[in-house]
């Protein structure tokens, strides 16, 4: 389908939020069904005549705000809200909300966990980078490329991961690709899919889904407070472990030396073991000293590192990398080398300046700093709830999780900041099979989305819904 989206070159808003606007009032609407397909990013923007980055960023954040669904190999849909949400305004006219519509879903504040502030993307350096690169004319970057990734990026990759996570690798060994989802196929081809993974419980369902959707028996494997148990992994017929040590989604756990040990000691054990380190989010620290990857530590080639550019850039990079042990990378060189790379060689060259030119580690600093300062006043908003709630989960990434000490359930919970107009997310969502689903008394506030002022008033919305429970 077509979208003709009206674009002011006057309007004071960037181009990616006049369209992120327009597709989710046509979805509040109604004019957008449930299940509709998109036109590609691509697509999107040879019709508009703008960049591709910029209906990408547009696509990320509707995604990320559970408007669209992104769907690997088919595209983006418009997401099924099932009527939680009222239709917008036109033209300053208030839309009649439809029948059965329930008034207390209109979201004065959502606390996702998966939003970022885009309101702070560097996009006039992107754009400077972007002109140079198409202006130097090189035929050479419109051909197919390394499968592996260009050169020049998975150098200021392997700087970047050296200096700032304690990664060892050489160039070889990494292998850049357009998203996690991608990689994880790609992986799961290396390994094998009749092979057995354990993941910690609960997890990142996105990687859940496509491991398992990919034919690998998945096991579950509870935590303690140190993160994934040894103990438990011990008793699962896997030889493949999926781990995110250094702040564990959701959980928000740091993984401590000595259970890193424990599982380089597990997979060093049977030729063949590996552990799948997740380190989507690391980058975020805002108490001590940055928390080394698990991979520094590894000397038997048992890590297969994973990042992304997501969260630490934008969702729309769509970029992201395995560093592969030497075993995998020639299993790489044999069975899948003949993959051509999904990223666009111009964005591969794009965001390699970014990275060499010092842009990233200053966008990097500026970002520490403004979700520090969410963070910060997120904690302090909810400062009055610590008798009845435990907050954890504090001084790393973009959400806290509240934990009630009282009886009240995770759903009761969510029904009485939703009674409030505060969409908060309970985490039993994250468990990998809803029977393995503990009755918790948790919820998940997301912030990086969020205005410091959205921030301050849904946290003293759920002081009043949250104190009413409680009196």
């Amino acid at each position: 389908m077509e979208l003709m989206i009206p674009l002011n070159s006057q309007d004071a808003r960037p181009l990616y939020e006049q369209i992120y606007q327009y597709i989710k009032d046509e979805i509040r609407n109604g004019n957008l069904k449930p299940d509709k397909q998109l036109p590609s990013s691509r697509e999107l923007a040879k019709n508009l005549k703008v960049s591709r980055s910029t209906t990408q960023l547009a696509y990320e954040q509707l995604v990320s705000e559970g408007y669209l669904e992104a769907v690997p190999r088919k595209g983006y849909f418009a997401a099924r809200l099932d009527g939680l949400l009222p239709p917008v305004s036109v033209e300053g006219k208030k839309c009649e909300p439809e029948k059965n519509t329930d008034p207390s879903q209109q979201w004065k504040v959502d606390f996702s966990p998966r939003g970022i502030d885009l309101k702070s993307f560097p996009f006039s350096t992107w754009r400077k980078i972007n002109r140079a690169i198409l202006r130097e004319e090189e035929v050479e970057i419109f051909l197919k490329g390394d499968p592996q990734g260009d050169l020049p990026l998975r150098e200021a990759i392997r700087e970047y991961l050296h200096g700032a996570r304690g990664v060892n690798c050489t160039v070889d060994q990494i292998i850049v690709g357009a998203g996690n989802e991608y990689l994880l196929m790609l992986l799961s081809q290396l390994l094998g899919n009749h092979v057995g993974i354990a993941m910690e419980n609960p997890t990142y369902k996105q990687a859940y889904r496509v491991l398992s959707g990919m034919g690998h028996p998945v096991f579950p494997v509870e935590m303690d407070e140190s993160g994934l148990m040894v103990s438990e992994l011990r008793s699962r017929p896997v030889s493949v472990a999926y781990v995110m040590p250094s702040h564990q989604f959701p959980m928000g756990i740091v993984m401590p030396v000595k259970r890193r040990q424990e599982l380089l000691a597990w997979a060093k054990e049977v030729p063949g073991r590996y552990l799948i380190e997740d380190d989507y989010d690391s980058e975020f620290r805002y108490k001590g000293k940055p928390i080394p990857a698990l991979q520094g530590m590894d000397r038997n080639g048992c890590v297969i590192y994973m990042g992304t550019f997501s969260k630490a850039i934008a969702p729309a990079i769509r970029v992201g990398y395995l560093v592969l042990p030497a075993c995998l990378l020639e299993k790489y060189r044999e069975q899948a080398r003949f993959y051509s790379s999904t990223v666009s060689r111009v964005d591969q060259r794009i965001l390699a300046q970014f990275i060499a030119g010092g842009y990233f580690e200053r966008h990097l600093n500026r970002m520490r700093e403004i979700y520090k300062g969410k963070h910060d006043a997120l904690l302090a908003a909810l400062k009055p709830l610590e008798e009845t709630f435990e907050i954890e989960g504090e001084f790393a990434g973009l959400h806290v999780l509240l934990s009630y000490r009282g009886e009240m359930t995770e759903e009761e919970l969510v029904a009485a900041a939703a009674r409030a107009g505060v969409r908060v997310y309970g985490l039993s969502d994250f468990f990998i099979h809803k029977g393995h689903a503990r009755q918790t008394k948790t919820v998940i506030l997301g912030y990086a989305s969020l205005l410091e002022t959205e921030i301050k008033e849904g946290a003293a919305l759920l002081l009043e819904a949250f104190g009413i429970l409680t009196q």
